[in-house]
């Protein structure tokens, strides 16, 4: 074998071991956040389906009949959507906030810092803990759905594609705020005080079409609001927006907040608990 051809052989291997590593490492920080939320499943995906049967029992039945349908659609069917989304999203957020947090406080997150994994991966690896959890737990409550609500499906590309997106999305938002938090309070103001609110009136449990004009434009800034109708028109074939809109969101949202966190990470801001 010629020098210059086993010098190609010979990176070619090189570069198969560094995919490799980087497989494994990114395979193992997925596997413990997922050990992490799956140990304690009463905790992080029973509450949610309990949370849903709730809403489907106050909501969908008792007060699902005086409001009769929403375009076309049955009250408790035009629930769907958005309980399974709004589930995927506070689960997404909550998994990579608590795990990422409880790193910087328990002080262990130095030792990913400093490994060789490129800040990239560590942040990838946070990403897909969350969407495994939000898409679990998503995916718990379809099934409670099932028991209240005739499911169909629109669109099957455009459910997995806003279900995948949205999971990725507000893991990332997570993150960010685990990055900047100083104590666990600083963990829950995003989701008391901005997320839920942002998420109850993005049209969960109504069309905005249902409300005065000028409210109606005022939910036009509420971003959960297309994400949602994204996922409702997956489901249900209705939408309040256009819903290419949905997916303009998400993806220019997931590219910035990407962005931003790797940048966050490259300072070393909010590394220490």
């Amino acid at each position: 074998m010629s020098p210059r051809i086993e010098h190609h052989v010979n990176a070619a291997a090189e570069q198969g071991l560094t995919i490799r590593q980087t497989f494994n490492a990114f395979n193992t920080l997925l596997i413990r956040e997922v050990l992490r939320f799956g140990r304690i499943w009463m905790q992080t995906i029973l509450p949610p389906m309990i949370m849903t049967s709730l809403y489907f029992i106050v909501f969908g039945h008792l007060i699902g009949p005086r409001v009769g349908e929403i375009d076309g659609v049955p009250y408790i069917n035009y629930l769907v959507p958005g309980l399974i989304l709004m589930a995927v999203i506070t689960q997404s957020y909550a998994n990579v906030v608590s795990s990422f947090y409880g790193a910087k406080f328990a002080r262990h997150i130095e030792e990913l810092l400093v490994s060789p994994m490129p800040h990239w991966l560590i942040i990838l690896g946070y990403i897909a803990g969350g969407m495994a959890r939000g898409l679990s737990v998503g995916a718990a409550v379809t099934v409670v759905a099932v028991f209240f609500a005739a499911l169909d499906v629109h669109s099957i590309v455009d459910l997995l594609g806003v279900a995948i997106l949205t999971s990725a999305l507000f893991a990332l938002g997570g993150l960010i705020n685990a990055i900047y938090a100083n104590s666990f309070d600083h963990i829950t103001i995003v989701p008391t005080f901005i997320l839920t609110p942002l998420t109850y009136l993005g049209g969960v449990f109504y069309s905005i079409h249902m409300l005065p004009p000028f409210w109606q434009q005022v939910s036009m800034f509420n971003p959960i609001l297309y994400i949602i109708n994204g996922f409702r028109y997956a489901m249900l074939g209705i939408s309040d927006v256009p819903v290419y809109s949905t997916y303009v969101i998400l993806i220019v949202s997931i590219v910035l907040l990407f962005a931003v966190t790797l940048r966050l990470f490259h300072r070393g801001i909010g590394m220490r608990g």
